[in-house]
């Protein structure tokens, strides 16, 4: 197996580690559906690309389309532990643009839609990414 390889799959945490990825994916597989399929209360890929236009993010059927993929499949490839790191950088890069796009006007608390949830994602995923995806996942059985 090559180094590249070896590094996207292989793990150095154990459970703790796994339980967080799993919650966390949870996370994002819920606001996935939101945004894609109008679950949970969501207003679904028109309803979303909408607000996106609205923030400025165009065009906004395309952003929805990315940031709904990548926190439903992110999320669902956190949930299993596959590909977990690059999952984890793609939802990376989506929750800093959530931070700097809409949360960050607002403060820290949630209260005033701040950041404070998203650098709680944020923690998570970056613990994902350098540590890998924990002892039960299926990128640990695949390097072992």
């Amino acid at each position: 197996m090559s180094s590249l390889i070896k590094t996207v799959f292989s793990t150095r945490a154990g459970f703790g580690l796994t339980v967080l990825r799993i919650i966390v994916g949870i996370v994002f597989v819920a606001h996935g559906g939101q945004k894609l399929f109008g679950l949970f209360g969501g207003y679904g890929l028109a309803g979303t690309a909408q607000y996106m236009e609205s923030l400025g993010l165009t065009p906004g059927y395309l952003m929805a389309s990315l940031a709904g993929g990548a926190e439903f499949f992110g999320g669902v490839a956190l949930i299993i532990g596959l590909l977990a790191r690059p999952a984890a950088l793609a939802l990376i890069f989506m929750t800093l643009v959530a931070i700097f796009s809409v949360h960050i006007h607002n403060g820290l608390f949630m209260a005033n839609n701040g950041m404070e949830f998203a650098l709680a994602l944020l923690g998570g995923l970056i613990a994902v990414l350098i540590e890998g995806p924990g002892r039960m996942s299926l990128d640990r059985a695949i390097a072992d």
